[in-house]
């Protein structure tokens, strides 16, 4: 089952440690962010793949330097219809900063896993550290 994005009343709690990234595009609180050529949403569709590295804590403009986290739990109406237990993986085809619990199956797709849904309404993320030098 996917997971609805209504980007509305998210609520995002961090673990430990912040810090901020200057975003090219506008991002919504939660959103999973990477690095193609400047902050952007993450896509695990292989033609245009960008690996997660952040959570986005907070909205933001583009060109504006906002808030993000490795390790968050998010909850609210920004996710619904999770699975309690399925893992988590970032959206391919349209859906930049988005996620699934369908992991992505082309070939040279983005297909780790980067959270796990705690409830209906409440994942928990971390994307990990990704191992590459463009940023």
């Amino acid at each position: 089952m996917a997971i609805s994005d209504s980007q509305a009343n998210g609520v995002i709690k961090y673990k430990e440690g912040t810090t901020t990234v200057k975003v090219e595009e506008a991002v919504k609180l939660g959103d999973a962010i990477g690095w193609s050529s400047g902050w952007v949403r993450a896509l695990a569709t292989v033609a245009t793949a960008i690996q997660q590295r952040y959570i986005a804590c907070e909205d933001g403009a583009a060109e504006q330097e906002i808030e993000v986290a490795v390790e968050v739990v998010l909850a609210g109406e920004r996710l619904s219809g999770g699975t309690r237990g399925a893992a988590l993986y970032v959206a391919e085809g349209t859906d930049y900063g988005e996620y699934t619990e369908t992991a992505p199956t082309t070939t040279g797709d983005c297909d780790k896993i980067v959270g796990y849904m705690l409830s209906a309404t409440r994942a928990y993320l971390n994307p990990g550290v990704v191992d590459d030098s463009t940023a």
